[in-house]
């Protein structure tokens, strides 16, 4: 297609020059001294129009040769610029390869191209992606000490190259990350408190928060992160809610003494006090420390709404108020037996129901329910036995030694 424009062209040249210049008559005359030149305007126009050919020709000649070194040292300098990026290719393909080895090779060979050349080495932001390429393949290879020092020169070119943060940022995200494999949860916490705040609400920077936390033993902190990541939708729904009932499992159980526990509560999100389950082991907890008057307020809420409650809920809020009955008013009484009139199949509520009765010494009824819960292979084992036990304590007290040592005896078999 191009050769017939430019034959297309050609031709029309010709046909303009026939036109214009086959019937020109004109002369040129040159004059000098004594002497006189005359030619056609036609071969006038055709010399001064070589001669300017010729003359760029020759200016463009002289200027190739003049600029020769420049040149040569240009083309050099791409050779050795195309070389460090087919190393630092390289470095990555074998870091993907799991060939870690390599992969360091590669990054150290891009760096010594770099560190060669002096108009290489200004670009600080391709040596400081080399230097985190050497640092991945080191942690690989768990050498820590190459690792340290990659590392730290990554984040050193990053701090001085203008417009790098972001390589600074995912420096540090690599850095907290090979610190969780290492068990190092306090450096791990100390470069993520690091990041700037935006990099820090990043879903991969509070994935790595929550690891960090968890390893550190700071359940709340930890709770705080998963929420985060919760409604950032990070997890599904049904993990999301799993994760943090066990982190605020986690920091209840973690508590010694009742002022501590009473803190974890009130630092839980109203959102965690909400939730039955966690509830209910508040209260086992408050149960534990001898305070049942904080596990029983923890659960009223619970019990006023109990209609609107799943019934594996209603029965982890019953188990978990028996540890707390102590020293419970006829009020509860009056809320257990509703709650067991509302949901008469639900042996949970009996259960419970069965040792409020016995908490305020009405032996005849309570007797009734803790043999159901006593005889009811459904019931968890702990449940079971301590219905056992608070039989065999009311056989005590009527005097009645061999049905207390049934009772104990029936305790004991359970597994």
């Amino acid at each position: 297609m191009r050769l017939v424009i430019w034959l297309v062209l050609i031709f029309v040249a010709a046909a303009v020059a026939a036109l214009t210049l086959g019937s020109n008559l004109g002369l040129v005359s040159f004059y000098r001294g004594g002497w006189r030149l005359d030619m056609s305007l036609n071969l006038f126009l055709l010399l001064l129009v070589g001669s300017c050919f010729a003359l760029v020709t020759a200016i463009q000649a002289v200027e190739a040769l003049t600029t020769l070194p420049k040149r040569a040292r240009e083309w050099r300098l791409a050779q050795r610029e195309r070389s460090a990026q087919l190393a630092l290719r390289e470095a990555l393909v074998e870091l993907f390869g799991a060939r870690f080895s390599r992969a360091q090779k590669a990054a150290q060979k891009a760096l010594n191209i770099q560190s060669a050349t002096p108009e290489l080495a200004a670009d600080q932001s391709f040596m400081a992606l080399a230097h985190l390429l050497a640092a991945a393949s080191a942690h690989r290879l768990q050498d820590r000490r190459h690792r340290d020092e990659q590392l730290n020169r990554a984040l050193d070119l990053s701090r001085r190259t203008g417009g790098a943060r972001a390589q600074e940022d995912g420096a540090r995200l690599l850095a907290a990350e090979w610190a969780l494999d290492d068990r190092d949860a306090a450096r791990a916490l100390s470069l993520l408190g690091e990041l700037a705040p935006g990099v820090a609400r990043r879903t991969q920077a509070l994935r790595l928060r929550l690891q960090a936390s968890r390893l550190a033993r700071q359940p709340l902190d930890a709770l705080r992160t998963a929420r985060l990541l919760a409604k950032h939708q990070a997890f599904s729904k049904v993990a999301a809610q799993g994760l943090l009932r066990s982190l605020a499992f986690e920091a209840l159980d973690g508590t010694r003494d009742v002022d501590q526990l009473r803190a974890a509560w009130l630092q839980l999100d109203p959102a965690d006090r909400r939730d039955p389950l966690v509830a209910a082991r508040a209260a086992q907890c408050a149960g534990q420390l001898g305070a049942p008057d904080d596990g029983r307020g923890w659960l009223r809420p619970f019990f006023d709404d109990l209609g609107e409650l799943q019934s594996d809920d209603r029965a982890a809020i019953a188990t978990a108020l028996v540890p707390v009955l102590a020293g419970c008013g006829p009020d509860w009484l009056q809320r257990l037996e509703s709650a067991q009139s509302r949901f008469p199949r639900e042996r949970a509520l009996a259960y419970a129901l069965g040792h409020a009765l016995a908490e305020r010494q009405l032996w005849g009824k309570a007797r009734l329910m803790l043999e159901a819960v006593a005889d009811d292979s459904s019931m968890p084992s702990a449940a079971r036995r301590r219905s056992w036990l608070a039989l065999a304590a009311l056989a005590e007290q009527e005097g009645d030694e061999a049905r207390r040592a049934r009772c104990f005896e029936s305790a004991a078999r359970l597994p």
